[in-house]
């Protein structure tokens, strides 16, 4: 919009409107990014996983697998969550679910997956695992914060979207396949016009890791 402005010749005026509206500039920090991966305790983070799972009710817990296993944002899990246990009772589970890539299709939900910033394409998730999340129960994000809150424990779900891309980078997972994973398309030109991944190969080494990291570092 800043470009937009000056090519525009009405600059001044579009600085002014941001001054009107209370609209600042934010640039993300370099040295905010540092303190945060310094801070960050992949232990932490592990203990509060299986503290919160032994805490939680069968639903509760297998909804906090589902999140580490997918990378998910809280508020997209649920979502998903719940969309599987509906199109399930619904008989059309297969809408959703890609049998033969053993994805979730979210990009055939856009009204619930796709927004300007923060969107989901596909996420990797075995059939055995679909069919557990379908004979559960809904669940909302009051369920979950109450159940965390009864047993004193903080509400940390978004950390383990970072722990699933971390372990995923660090078992030889390329940065822009978990990109796609996360749902993220960089503006970059090779990935968004030449990129072509073999999806069903990619799936097997984030399965196989994804198998690795229940079974040693959860365990």
């Amino acid at each position: 919009m800043t470009l937009l402005s000056k090519f525009r010749g009405n600059y001044t005026q579009f600085k002014a409107k941001l001054a009107e509206y209370g609209i600042k500039w934010h640039r993300p920090s370099s040295l905010g990014a540092f303190l945060r991966i310094f801070n960050v305790s992949s232990n932490d983070i592990i203990k509060w996983y299986n503290e919160a799972r032994s805490k939680f009710g069968e639903n509760e817990a297998l909804f906090t697998k589902f999140l580490l296993h997918s990378g998910f944002r809280t508020s997209e899990g649920i979502k998903s969550w719940n969309l599987i246990i509906k199109l399930s009772k619904e008989g059309k589970l297969l809408e959703y679910y890609d049998s033969e890539l053993q994805v979730l299709c979210h990009f055939k939900y856009p009204k619930l997956f796709i927004r300007r910033t923060k969107n989901c394409y596909i996420t990797f998730i075995t059939p055995e695992f679909v069919q557990q999340i379908a004979e559960s129960k809904p669940i909302t994000y009051s369920i979950i914060r109450k159940r965390l809150e009864c047993k004193r424990m903080h509400l940390r779900f978004n950390e383990l979207r970072d722990k699933f891309g971390t372990y995923l980078l660090c078992k030889g997972i390329l940065e822009a396949e978990i990109n796609l994973c996360q749902g993220r398309i960089p503006v970059d030109i090779f990935i968004r016009h030449y990129w072509s991944p073999k999806l069903k190969e990619l799936g097997s080494r984030i399965f196989k890791a994804l198998k690795t990291m229940e079974s040693s570092l959860l365990s």
